[in-house]
């Protein structure tokens, strides 16, 4: 099988992620900050060890403000229910995926406002159009870093050196960026980063996190157990505990550990060269064939290895299922939870595009293959 589907999950994984989760299940598997005992010890410190690796991934200063969670998803959900409240405003773009979109849908019901700024690329998201959004109760911009469709990036330290002037929090969903680009919550001027553990971090499935803003208190998602303060009533006051109901995926967390781990190793310039590499390739190769429209690649600019077209006279989906099922080729087709991506690139009746995503372990036959098996389709 030929894996071109990173931007959903990430696969291969490195083997230390493996053998890291492995390590746990058989040695100390136990329920971390749940009791006294060394096993119990032992599976808190691997935790510990992974939040402050991610701090430092992100240049965050303390650890205890990274909060983990089971997928970005996740953390989104607590990021914009646990700091809007009916009556604020709220400014999100036509990129994001239906993580940020939902949750806000579902605020915008409770009497949350909710402006859609309808762009294209990153560079359509310019300071005049921000500032121009603006209104007096605008409390928060909610942005992906850059869309699962075209790979697109927005200008993150733009939009917060904005917001920190106006006095607007800034979330930014690091779904597709945690791990390939370089991200510096303090001078990017981010308040609230969402990332996920399975993409671009190279850890499994069932992994994510919050960098929450030490100066920015949330309403907890969740509330229960967090195995210290037992006395309390309430959910505890300090991080990270007030928003880690329940017992933490030990496993996960290591793993994801470990990805972070493969990423300093490798080095994240590494990891950007030889996946943009590939895309411009199979960018190129495309191009050369009259049937195939690709849609928001832009070769000399900085993009995360996304590369998403439509192939004439066929459906993305039926292009997916042929790649699927008689070529071995793993790739995404449809609408890629963002609808309004696809609605902004008039793709949507079409039934959306086929997404091919690089990861780290692809190479130039695995281009080849495609292409290969693309013109035999067609033809």
């Amino acid at each position: 099988m030929i894996y071109l589907d990173n931007a959903a999950s990430s696969w291969p994984k490195p083997p230390q992620v493996v053998k890291s989760m492995e390590e746990v299940l058989l040695n100390y598997a136990a329920n971390p900050g749940r009791s006294g005992h060394q096993l119990a010890a032992k599976a808190a410190e691997k935790i510990f060890e992974t939040r402050a690796r991610i701090a430092k991934l992100f240049h965050v200063k303390n650890p205890n403000d990274i909060v983990f969670t089971q997928n970005a998803t996740e953390s989104t959900n607590l990021a914009l229910k646990g700091f809007l409240k009916p009556g604020d405003h709220v400014l999100t773009t036509s990129l994001e995926h239906n993580s940020i979109r939902r949750p806000l849908e579902f605020l915008k019901a409770k009497g949350v406002e909710v402006t859609y700024l309808n762009i294209h690329t990153g560079k359509d998201l310019h300071a005049d159009l921000l500032e121009q959004s603006f209104r007096e109760n605008t409390k928060l911009v909610a942005v992906t870093h850059a869309s699962n469709v075209t790979g697109t990036i927005l200008p993150i330290e733009m939009i917060g050196e904005i917001t920190s002037r106006h006095g607007i929090r800034l979330l930014v969903d690091a779904s597709q960026t945690a791990g390939f680009c370089s991200i510096d919550v303090d001078s990017m001027k981010i308040d609230l980063l969402a990332f996920t553990g399975h993409k671009s971090l190279y850890g499994p499935q069932g992994t994510g996190g919050l960098y929450v803003h030490p100066e920015l208190d949330l309403v907890p998602l969740l509330h229960g157990g967090t195995g210290g303060y037992s006395e309390l009533i309430d959910q505890p006051p300090i991080r990270p505990e007030r928003f880690e109901s329940g017992t933490r995926n030990t496993v996960g967390i290591a793993g994801l550990g470990a990805g972070v781990n493969f990423i300093e190793q490798t080095g994240l310039q590494q990891i950007q060269q030889h996946e943009q590499q590939l895309a411009n390739y199979l960018v190129d190769e495309l191009a050369a064939i009259p049937s195939i429209a690709v849609y928001g690649w832009e070769k000399n600019e900085f993009q995360c290895p996304i590369v998403s077209f439509a192939v004439e006279g066929f459906d993305a989906n039926e292009i997916g299922f042929i790649l699927d099922a008689h070529y071995q080729i793993a790739v995404r087709a449809g609408l890629h939870c963002s609808p309004l991506a696809h609605d902004s690139l008039g793709t949507s009746e079409q039934g959306g595009l086929v997404r091919v995503s690089f990861g780290y372990f692809n190479s130039e036959e695995d281009v080849k293959e495609l292409v290969h098996a693309l013109k035999d389709i067609i033809n």
